[in-house]
């Protein structure tokens, strides 16, 4: 698995790419916040420790905008012993969030924790994903249902791999929002629902059943990939 060290001091970059290449990790390197987003962009690590005091964009920032492209785990670092930052963290999306400085131990635990949490399928790439009829391919921006190819809308492609990776979780409509359209947005948060009336069209003129997108009343939605659209389940 690679990780991603995003600091800008050296010599942190290097002690933490010395213990974590000791425990079998592959590691590569980001000093800003530019070039961390340009790296998980093309290298697509399996996790990334980001610090949260950067040059150009701070870490929150960087999380926040990794939300809106990625589910890439995400542990912030930080000397700012502070609970306002710690929730700042957690809610720019940080999937952990620990305080320097912290034991080598501790890192290690709560790196193969998060990993844990992570859902991975052995041998499928994890830009690929598939939940019932549905195929994505995230970095070609593709969806197949049934094999066929949907002719998605940007944001309808970015709601739908946003259901497929968490298949039968409800999500509401507040947490979409701010993963698809961005924790900036100001607008009406009922767009979530006009956009998935049409991509249930969409789906349903490709072969898969209007119930794939299940509306959980009051609350937002949910994939339900065990729905084929040819009369039956999938088991």
């Amino acid at each position: 698995m690679r990780i991603l060290v995003v600091d800008d001091e050296a010599p942190m970059r290097a002690l933490l790419r010395l213990f974590l290449e000791q425990h079998g990790f592959a590691v590569s390197e980001a000093e800003d916040g530019y070039e961390a987003l340009e790296r998980v962009r093309t290298e697509r690590p399996d996790l990334v420790l980001l610090d949260i005091m950067l040059p150009g964009i701070d870490g929150w920032a960087v999380c926040r905008i990794l939300r809106r492209e990625s589910d890439v785990p995400v542990i912030m670092l930080t000397a700012r012993d502070d609970v306002r930052d710690r929730v700042s963290g957690l809610e720019a999306g940080a999937d952990d969030y620990l305080v320097k400085p912290f034991a080598e131990e501790e890192l290690l635990a709560r790196i193969r924790a998060v990993l844990r949490r992570t859902p991975r399928v052995e041998g499928r790439p994890a830009d690929r994903v598939i939940a019932g009829p549905l195929l994505i391919d995230v970095p070609a921006r593709e969806a197949y249902c049934h094999g066929r190819r949907l002719n998605l809308t940007p944001k309808e492609f970015d709601l739908l791999a946003l259901l497929a990776r968490h298949p039968g979780q409800v999500l509401d409509r507040t947490r979409i929002i701010e993963r698809v359209w961005g924790w900036d947005y100001d607008g009406d948060v009922r767009t979530v629902d006009t956009h998935v009336k049409t991509l249930r069209a969409k789906l349903v003129e490709a072969g898969c059943s209007r119930h794939l997108i299940e509306t959980v009343r009051s609350i937002g939605y949910r994939l339900n990939p065990h729905h084929d659209g040819r009369g039956g389940t999938i088991p």
